[in-house]
């Protein structure tokens, strides 16, 4: 059963072309379901499953106490795989294709304050070559909104410090996004020698740990988080903070939702809706507070 799970991930990586991060959350998702079903049901061919064992296995997870969203999750991951391998011709039936996710309460994205934008932005030194380049590094990703995993694979050719643009590239698509003048400085404070000091050889890659070697996401969440505690920022602070926060200050700002949704790269306009949402809910705030026949 292994084995089918594999060859699953291989299509959605060489026909789908679908990111890492979704492949890995696939097999996961796969591979715990794998476990139940032999485990706990003694089944070792998915041409037996059925609807019923699926949904029991569901059961399972919320009586496990699995957050609603994973269970959600799992129940996509159960329907990509079984459309797969029903045309396949691998099974004789679809068994996901009824399963229902339980509802999610959708939440608002954290986001920050352009005060602590500053506060943040503020904290790496200028006086050692791994503040420049943590600055550059934040000022970047506030600049541009795009992903940690996007920033931590910027090429120096994906910069152009002349007209102020990234060119940010994924599998299936690039785009192309501007930055202002803040992140200009701080890119072009960094590149030079505070940039070849990281390097241990002609290596492309704009961003670089202290070893030379391709920066984590996990390296950067840590340089995150502790230039958020310097800058007294309470709470959980993740790089898709920075996104989130990108995306509402622009909104807020007078930009139109569907250059917010290019450059953000988000493939359907909905996702970006909730950033225009959370401008007419402050907005609203705003006017319960003010006006006075409200």
């Amino acid at each position: 059963m292994e084995e089918a799970i594999l060859r699953f991930i291989k299509y959605l990586h060489k026909t789908k072309r679908t990111s890492d991060n979704t492949e890995i959350s696939y097999k996961r998702d796969l591979e715990k379901l794998c476990k139940y079903l032999t485990e706990e049901l003694a089944i070792t061919s998915w041409g037996t499953v059925s609807e019923t064992n699926l949904n029991s296995y569901m059961l399972y997870m919320e009586k496990e106490n699995y957050a609603p969203s994973s269970v959600s999750r799992s129940v996509a991951s159960m329907r990509a795989f079984f459309q797969y391998m029903f045309k396949k011709n691998l099974t004789s039936d679809n068994p996901a294709d009824k399963l229902k996710p339980p509802k999610i309460d959708k939440k608002l994205p954290g986001i920050l304050s352009v005060d602590e934008v500053d506060r943040l932005l503020a904290q790496p030194p200028a006086d050692t070559n791994k503040g420049l380049r943590d600055r550059a590094m934040l000022e970047l990703l506030y600049a541009t909104g795009i992903r940690v995993s996007e920033l931590i694979g910027l090429r120096l050719g994906d910069v152009n410090m002349q007209m102020g643009y990234i060119n940010c590239i994924d599998r299936t698509k690039e785009r192309i996004i501007p930055f202002g003048n803040a992140a200009k400085r701080a890119l072009n404070s960094y590149i030079g020698k505070p940039r070849d000091s990281f390097l241990t050889s002609d290596s492309d890659m704009l961003f670089t740990n202290c070893s030379g070697k391709p920066m984590s996401r996990q390296g950067f969440w840590k340089v995150l988080k502790g230039y958020a505690s310097d800058a007294g920022i309470e709470g959980d602070i993740t790089p898709h903070t920075l996104r989130h926060s990108f995306a509402a200050h622009m909104i807020e700002n007078g930009a139109d939702l569907k250059s917010v949704q290019e450059m953000l790269g988000h493939s359907d306009i909905s996702t970006t809706q909730i950033y225009l949402n959370m401008n007419l809910n402050k907005m609203r705030d705003v006017y319960e507070r003010a006006h006075p026949r409200k």
